[in-house]
């Protein structure tokens, strides 16, 4: 991938808030009219659908199959319903569970990745929600221009998976756009000081220190749209943790250019509908 406007979010382990953070920075960027599309890149344990509360008609095991084309098993999510027409975003989802997708080859990988790479020039963002840990396809899915988001907690555990994450990637491309986003902290104070763990390690053993994206607070408004199977937006506009979501959006758009998201394309699923 080449496209600047891709932006992958990754972690060391998993249990960090990964995807529910790529799911809820789709609907940020789709409430600032930015074209949004999300992708489930989780090859083995997909579960943006699940979260989302969603039955697509086709998924990223369709395209490897062969049934679908990538642009055809995308389709249009509007958490508000078709009457709004707001913070609408498109989906890709993945399989969970299914053998096929990850035994992928990394020439299959490969393949997959130049595909989402043509879809990446339609969009003003592309957010591709990637498994947990370093193997090899989470690697070659990295291998963009864009951002890389990597999620982490306060645990200890997060912080030193985290860290042999961002080693890999270093290793791997040694201008890698790195961003930090510190997920379920106690307060500020707490966001900071795992901050500084993680970027001190690595300024001191890999010469170089990532950015903090932004730092989001542990919140039970979190939990309860999970389990409701809702963005979290519809179901607390003004929670906390979406706030810290929104205001990493905005600093995660400074250099892409930004496609405006307009009506037609995709069939649309809303909430309600989906299932």
């Amino acid at each position: 991938m080449t496209r600047a406007n891709i932006i992958s979010v990754a972690s060391g382990k998993g249990g960090v808030g990964k995807t529910w953070f790529s799911v809820t920075l789709a609907q940020a960027l789709a409430l600032r009219n930015v074209k949004t599309l999300l992708i489930d890149g989780d090859l083995g344990l997909a579960n943006v659908d699940v979260q989302l509360g969603l039955s697509p008609r086709h998924d990223l095991g369709s395209v490897i199959a062969g049934r679908v084309s990538l642009k055809e098993a995308l389709f249009t999510f509007r958490p508000f319903g078709e009457e709004e027409g707001g913070a609408s975003f498109d989906i890709m989802t993945g399989q969970s569970g299914s053998g096929t997708l990850s035994a992928l080859s990394i020439e299959e990988v490969a393949r997959l990745k130049r595909g989402i790479e043509k879809l990446a020039g339609h969009y003003g963002a592309v957010i591709l929600d990637l498994a947990a840990g370093l193997d090899g396809a989470v690697r070659k899915l990295c291998e963009h221009e864009g951002r890389h988001v990597v999620v982490v907690t306060p645990d200890p555990t997060s912080i030193t998976d985290a860290y042999a994450f961002i080693k890999l990637l270093l290793r791997q491309n040694p201008q890698a756009d790195i961003r930090l986003v510190i997920n379920q902290a106690a307060d500020k104070t707490e966001g900071q000081r795992t901050y500084a763990t993680l970027a001190n390690a690595c300024r001191n053993f890999l010469g170089t220190e990532p950015v903090l994206a932004g730092i989001v607070p542990a919140d039970t408004q979190v939990r309860e749209a999970i389990r409701r199977q809702a963005p979290l937006f519809f179901r607390h506009p003004q929670s906390t943790a979406g706030e810290a979501v929104k205001k990493i959006s905005a600093l995660l758009l400074e250099d892409p250019p930004v496609i405006t998201s307009q009506s037609g394309g995709n069939p649309p699923l809303t909430g309600s509908s989906a299932r």
